[in-house]
């Protein structure tokens, strides 16, 4: 029996799609929105990646690896890309990609200074929207590096709509929509909305060019390399061709434009370098032709790499216009005739998928907040290419890179090939993959595309992206930072999500990734367990600024640091890979051995956090009812490092129950499970009692006992240390007044609550871990919470809020917990979304209040969202937030 979801004509498409009968997926928003400043295109002696491409270069110089774009797309190759340029008459600079500062600019690092907004976007991208608000007075450029440049870390961030760019609303509303008519049948609506009292122009030039293969110097090979060089030229006012010699030929119409102009995607190096150009015609020419009047930047010949239809959008006050384009394989006689009835069928059969997969409880406002978290998820998908031998040796066709480059960055992943459609974390802020933040998007993505979620999953894990020693890839900054080991999680979470929805387990897929996390967890035990005590390092663990040293640099006290959080990330790893290989073992009972070996490995692990050991320290500290760093010093002396916070709340995580079918059905790993318990008691002393049943007489595994369970919660729910109105906090509000602080060398280092934007410059300053609501954690910590319910059930109840008298289960707390996080998106009883603070026009502009962002963090007291203001990544948690709360969400 079908489902009304998998009725859909979207869903057909995805299973056309998984049963290779069709390509659904062939084009879509694979454009990054920054290719500049990025590790790929580096080629300095030192790294120095801002410096070495900025994004004054970026309109004149070919991109080697990725290119970018404005509301963009690409064939899965990123052969043929199609993209908007605009021009409001005044800018200095034709707006082909989105402005914003570089790390160093920023004074809370690099942030995109633009505004725009992904609207819709079904999982195959068979239909697409998106916002971009373009000012019509003078880009202020300059004032936005100048003002940012005054501002000191104490400071919030100057954006755009600080600036006087969009007064009396002189700006233009730029919507762009893509439907597909078929697999490779594109069409390409655009309106543009002039929103200011008087008459205003814009210039727009949707932009079609091929991705730059053929300048380097390699002879014909793969087809992510392919030497020959394309050609686009046309064919009438209408329409021009694009033949490429892997990608085919291509045909884009436009309806009545002013003209096309031509150009070649080839640096000018003339301007950037004062050297001779390879040719006349140049990247920067549309910008050079429109903006500065040089009629002999394009080519008369019409023909080129780079092409553009040429619109003057002359709109009265309120009027908008539609300018409309069709990318096609095969020419047709009337492209248009048929273009509005199928985006308007596109447009319908996404609002049937979606109305299939929300719950019908939801408000309607939740549903525009779950809808616009998912399309910012699908369209943050981006082709990443990067080949770090090559990169290393630099290309063929030009002079050598600075030898020491091949001891630099990355210089140990020679191994490393990437060339796939990857979930970003943000397109213009973060365009390059970071590993833990993918297993964190995998969770949503699975609500729409389960099978794009586990693509995702097992890319990582292949051996052109897993280190030959079970490594798997941070991020391209440094492939070989070590990032928290959630991957395991992901994979068992997706699976289940998959399951569930689709009637069907994917053990495939579950058993091949399950292969290569054992590589993963033997780089992770043979690397990060500096004393071979189960007691686990890792370095800053993607929580940058959380500890009072940097956790991945050489410490000023010299010796090593025993981590709370590393640790409890194992034993959480230990715990998953016990379920997966139970589940494995339901068809091959061989997986009960490994199920066993996850299960000691688990019980080391909690013993040695939670005991006190021969040396008299623990990193679990009675007296104050919390976990905490433990500093190992050369001289042998251990000190506790007293900063509470979500290192401490961590171990939480570590946490699963064991259904009674389990231990009924596999005997071989219930008769090794007791026989730890009843041989090796002191394993399990410090630990949840594992032969006790519970609710449903399930077995519960934790490092948490009752008791330490109920302290650490007593502090997690405070007001006053980790509870606010719209989560966790990352550090509890206690350092407000308390800092800790750790003096050596004649050098005080400091913990301090800070609830907003980052006041060091650990990590580039760009992220702050000292206070903001982190989504990530806070989806953990409420899944840990139910998983605590399903072993105690309504048995264990504790005071929620602390203080207020008020006893709840863990699964009421959990719910809880989930409201106020999905609560920060949504309008509370004053009209107003908590993400927006006091910027009034997101408050109560009716042409602004409706559209959201998904920031990467947020502030600790009032919600205010903070840092990469595109960050759907694992901020999209909230769409399966909002599909767990339901009608909850409406309750006081």
């Amino acid at each position: 029996m079908t489902t009304p979801w998998q009725q859909t004509a979207e869903y057909q498409r995805l299973l056309a799609h998984r049963e290779r009968r069709a390509n659904w997926r062939n084009w879509g928003p694979y454009l990054s929105e920054r290719a500049w400043g990025t590790v790929r295109e580096d080629y300095s002696e030192h790294g120095t990646a801002w410096d070495y491409f900025p994004h004054d270069h970026a309109r004149s110089r070919a991109y080697r690896w990725n290119e970018d774009g404005l509301a963009g797309i690409c064939d899965r190759n990123q052969h043929l890309c199609l993209a908007l340029a605009l021009w409001n008459g005044r800018d200095p600079i034709l707006k082909e990609r989105l402005f914003g500062l570089t790390g160093p600019e920023g004074n809370h690092g690099e942030d995109v200074k633009e505004v725009y907004f992904y609207l819709d976007s079904t999982p195959t991208h068979s239909y697409m929207k998106m916002l971009y608000k373009y000012p019509q007075a003078e880009f202020p450029y300059r004032e936005l590096v100048e003002r940012n440049r005054q501002h000191g870390r104490t400071d919030f961030e100057f954006e755009l709509f600080n600036t006087a760019a969009f007064a009396a609303d002189r700006y233009f509303d730029v919507f762009v929509e893509y439907a597909k008519a078929g697999q490779e049948d594109i069409l390409l609506k655009i309106t543009a909305l002039n929103r200011r009292p008087d008459a205003a122009t814009l210039h727009l030039l949707p932009t079609l060019w091929f991705r730059n293969t053929w300048s380097w110097g390699y002879p014909a090979g793969p087809m992510r390399d392919v030497s020959g060089r394309p050609r686009l030229w046309q064919l009438n006012d209408g329409a021009v061709q694009a033949d490429h010699p892997a990608a085919g030929t291509y045909f884009l119409a436009a309806e009545n434009p002013a003209g096309w102009l031509f150009t070649e995607n080839e640096t000018n190096a003339r301007r950037l370098f004062n050297a001779p150009n390879a040719g006349p015609y140049v990247k920067d020419a549309f910008h050079r032709y429109l903006i500065h009047g040089e009629r002999g930047a394009v080519n008369p010949n019409r023909s080129g790499t780079k092409t553009a239809a040429r619109f003057e959008l002359n709109l009265a006050p309120g009027q908008s216009q539609t300018v409309r384009l069709r990318l096609s394989r095969q020419p047709a006689d009337a492209p248009f005739a048929d273009f509005d009835s199928i985006v308007a069928q596109r447009q319908t059969e996404a609002d049937e998928f979606y109305t299939a997969i929300q719950r019908p409880d939801l408000s309607d406002d939740a549903r525009r907040v779950q809808r616009q978290a998912l399309a910012g998820m699908l369209w943050s998908k981006q082709l990443y290419y990067v080949d770090i031998q090559q990169w290393l040796a630099g290309d063929p066709a030009y002079p050598p890179p600075p030898a020491a480059r091949k001891q630099g960055r990355n210089h140990d992943w020679e191994h490393l090939v990437n060339f796939d459609v990857i979930s970003m974390p943000d397109k213009w802020e973060y365009p390059w993959y970071a590993t833990w933040d993918l297993a964190f998007h995998c969770i949503p993505l699975a609500l729409v595309d389960a099978d794009f979620a586990k693509r995702q999953l097992e890319l990582l894990t292949r051996e052109w992206y897993q280190h030959p020693n079970g490594a798997l890839p941070a991020y391209e900054w440094a492939f070989g930072d070590v990032n928290p080991p959630v991957h395991a999680w992901a994979a068992w979470r997706v699976y289940k999500i998959d399951a569930k929805q689709n009637g069907r387990a994917d053990r495939a897929f579950l058993e091949g990734v399950f292969y290569k996390l054992l590589l993963n967890f033997t780089w992770w035990v043979n690397r990060k367990d500096a004393d071979d005590n189960n007691i686990f390092q890792g370095g800053f663990l993607g929580l940058d600024n959380i500890s009072v040293f940097d956790r991945s640099a050489a410490l000023p006290t010299g010796g090593h640091i025993d981590q709370a959080d590393g640790t409890a990330w194992m034993a959480a790893y230990c715990l998953t890979m016990m379920q997966i290989s139970l589940e494995l073992a339901r068809q091959n009972p061989v997986y009960q051995n490994t199920a066993t070996k996850f299960f000691e490995h688990f019980l080391r692990i909690a013993h040695s956090m939670s005991h006190l050991g021969d040396d008299g320290y623990s990193l679990w500290d009675e007296e104050d009812g919390f976990f905490y760093d433990a500093l190992h010093l050369p001289d042998g002396r251990v000190t506790c490092l007293k900063v509470r916070s979500l290192v401490g709340l961590l171990p939480l995580f570590a946490v699963d129950t064991i259904e009674p079918e389990i231990l009924e059905t596999m005997p071989t790993f219930k008769r090794r499970m007791q026989w730890f318990v009843e041989n090796r008691p002191e394993l399990a002393g410090n630990m949840a009692s594992v032969d006790v049943p519970g609710a449903g007489k399930r077995r519960l595994t934790a490092i948490l006992t009752r008791g330490r369970l109920v302290r650490v919660l007593r502090r997690l729910l405070d007001p006053a240390e980790f509870l606010s109105p719209y989560g966790i906090r990352s550090v509890s509000k206690y350092h407000r007044d308390h800092p800790y602080s750790f003096t050596v060398n004649g050098q005080t280092h400091t913990v301090r609550y800070q609830p907003a934007e980052s006041q060091t410059g650990l990590f580039g300053g760009n992220s702050n871990w000292r206070g903001p609501v982190w989504f990530p954690i806070n989806y953990l910590l409420i899944e840990s919470l139910q998983k605590f319910h399903h072993y105690y059930g309504d048995d264990l109840q504790v005071e929620h809020p602390t203080g207020s008298g008020n006893l709840r289960n863990l699964n009421q707390v959990a719910a809880d917990l989930s409201c106020r996080l999905t609560r920060l998106f949504l309008r509370d009883s004053a009209g107003r979304r908590p993400i927006y603070g006091g910027t009034d026009v997101f408050q109560h502009n009716p042409h602004w209040r409706d559209h959201l962002l998904f920031h990467e963090y947020f502030h600790g007291d009032n919600g205010a969202g903070l840092g990469a203001n595109h960050q759907t990544g694992w901020t999209g948690l909230v769409a399966k937030l909002i599909q767990q709360s339901g009608g909850l969400l409406d309750d006081d």
